[in-house]
């Protein structure tokens, strides 16, 4: 009875009944709703997602992703800021084989579109068992809308940066390259393989940089045009190779860097197509280590003068052979009984530039050769700089200092005599050649500005009346010296008798130094006479004086007061050989 009596007892005093299952269920109404909302939620972002990875290209999952933001790789240009490297958007074709129709018959078409690939190339491709192939990396916007033409399904397009060199082969081994690493369907990091590229890898791929293009020394303009300098004197000379550097002589920056064959480095060659200098990635400038022949009479002479051993005028016996041990050591054409040390450089005096190496002796020759850089490679901004070493004699005898004082038995690059020359003629600092624009600070001082003068003086003469007579260019102040070095034999026994390294070396303007300019033609054969001429009067010298005709100019240097008397008059007999 009680238990009837509760709810009527509550009936009379107005107590709402099932007070507790009221209250719930609008709770339990809302918790459901939630549920179903997050429910709802969570399947629209799966179809979202499902729905755009369906309108994107298929992805091979075992390529690397990058995970965040694109690659990127700076830009780099010229002194004056021309372009010289740069990323532009480009695309890739690949395939996916079992969704192919007619694999052969687009492989047909597919070459035509590719003419460097043929059909069979690309067959292999397409008939392939694997889920996933590259046809094509990178593919320019033409040939992208000609595949799409075609229609065919199964093969996609990854979006990409390809690096792009505008001034082609003009720059080419100052550059280098680039490979794709961390490859993906959508993009490619990539890497420098050589020169610049790789030296300056790590600075081009860091996207706190990537606004910031790298400027090099090199003037573009200037390095064309030593292109095609050397380029028409390859031609007329029938030679294998040829380099031309121009140097600035206080901050060591290089301004021209060409080295002949090259190279597009926008179709870079495979490191497999030619060995040593006949590869057309081989650098002469830095890599290649010659005996450049009489050149190296100008060190000689700048070492004597700064030891005090002699002055311009000191007379030194050039009229007999030099004896060391079971040597002798001969000129090439009758010499006067003696020289002064002028002389010995204007004519190019073995047995006079001999007998002042014997005085200087060895180990102050060594020292004097150390400090200019010729015993190690140079620090110069090219990755392959790095693996050119001079060679050196093993065992340095007198015959090493007699024959090393007129440029046989040490073997340095072109890039290393620029450098010692720079050295000589900006008042005795030493250069570090540099190819980023802003140069680098002097270092110590090798000779004083006293041999610096006298020695610029010596070579105008060389200019005005000895070997490099065709380079007397007017108004420039040209002074340098002839080098014709006899390359040695393949097997180690000997020299060739009819193969020479031919270099000029300059200086301009000879009284106040800016520029040095090096010059090596690799077996070059003057034919326009009734006999081969190889020697680098004939050779080297010319192409020097056009190169600095046109360079000149494009460094502002203007010509100087009074008229230079160019004359091209057959050079004496005596005077010939260097």
């Amino acid at each position: 009875m009680t238990d009837f009596a509760a709810p009527a007892h509550r009936r009379q005093t107005g107590a709402p009944a099932r007070t507790g299952r009221a209250t719930a269920r609008p709770r339990d109404d809302w918790r459901l709703m939630l549920v179903v909302a997050v429910f709802v939620l969570c399947y629209g972002a799966v179809a979202a997602r499902m729905g755009t990875m369906a309108l994107l290209d298929p992805e091979e999952p075992r390529l690397a992703s990058f995970g965040g933001a694109e690659p990127v790789r700076g830009e780099i240009v010229d002194r004056n800021g021309a372009l010289i490297a740069a990323n532009l958007p480009a695309w890739s074709l690949y395939a996916h084989p079992a969704e192919l129709k007619d694999p052969l018959a687009t492989s047909q078409e597919l070459a035509g579109i590719f003419p460097d690939m043929t059909a069979a190339e690309i067959a292999r491709l397409l008939t392939s068992k694997n889920d996933f192939v590259w046809v094509r990396r990178p593919i320019t916007p033409r040939q992208k809308a000609e595949v799409q033409d075609l229609g065919r399904p199964g093969l996609f397009f990854g979006a990409r940066d390809m690096r792009i060199y505008p001034a082609g082969r003009a720059a080419a081994h100052i550059v280098g390259g680039v490979r794709a690493q961390s490859e993906g369907v959508r993009h490619a990091e990539l890497v420098g393989s050589g020169g610049i590229e790789r030296f300056f890898d790590d600075r081009l791929r860091d996207p706190a940089r990537a606004g910031q293009p790298l400027a090099l020394s090199i003037d573009l303009g200037a390095q064309q045009a030593m292109r095609e300098v050397l380029s028409a004197e390859i031609a007329r000379l029938n030679a294998r190779g040829a380099t031309g550097i121009v140097m600035n002589v206080r901050t060591g920056e290089l301004i021209t860097l060409v080295s002949l064959p090259d190279f597009d480095p926008n179709l870079r060659p495979l490191a497999s197509d030619g060995r040593g200098a006949a590869n057309p990635r081989f650098n002469r400038a830095v890599q290649g280590v010659y005996e450049l022949g009489s050149v190296f009479k100008v060190l000689t002479a700048a070492m004597a003068l700064e030891l005090g051993i002699a002055t311009p005028d000191t007379m030194i016996e050039t009229g007999t052979p030099v004896a060391i041990g079971r040597n002798t050591i001969r000129d090439m054409h009758r010499m006067p009984d003696t020289l002064s040390l002028t002389d010995i450089v204007v004519r190019s005096s073995n047995t006079g530039t001999t007998r002042l190496a014997l005085k200087i002796g060895g180990e102050r020759m060594r020292g004097f050769l150390g400090r200019l850089g010729m015993f190690d490679p140079l620090p110069v901004e090219i990755s392959e700089a790095a693996r050119a070493k001079p060679l050196r004699p093993p065992r340095w005898a007198d015959i090493s200092t007699a024959t090393i004082s007129f440029g046989h038995g040490l073997s340095v690059s072109p890039m290393h005599f620029a450098a010692a020359l720079a050295t000589l003629a900006n008042g005795g600092q030493k250069v570090t050649p540099t190819l980023i624009r802003g140069g680098n600070a002097p270092g110590e001082r090798v000779f004083s500005e006293r041999t610096s003068r006298e020695m610029m003086a010596i070579l105008r003469e060389v200019v005005l009346r000895g070997t490099g007579r065709r380079t007397n260019i007017e108004g420039y102040e040209v002074g340098g010296k002839t080098g014709t070095a006899d390359k040695p034999r393949q097997d180690g026994r000997g020299y060739e008798k009819d193969k020479v390294i031919a270099t000029f070396a300059a200086v301009f303007p000879t009284s106040a130094p800016a520029y040095v300019m090096v010059i090596s033609l690799d077996e070059p054969e003057d034919r326009s006479g009734p006999r081969p001429i190889r020697e680098a009067s004939r050779t080297a010298v010319p192409a020097t004086a056009e190169a600095i005709r046109r360079i000149a100019p494009l460094l502002g240097l203007r010509p100087r007061g009074g008229r230079v008397t160019a004359e091209l008059t057959a050079i004496p007999a005596a005077m010939a050989g260097n």
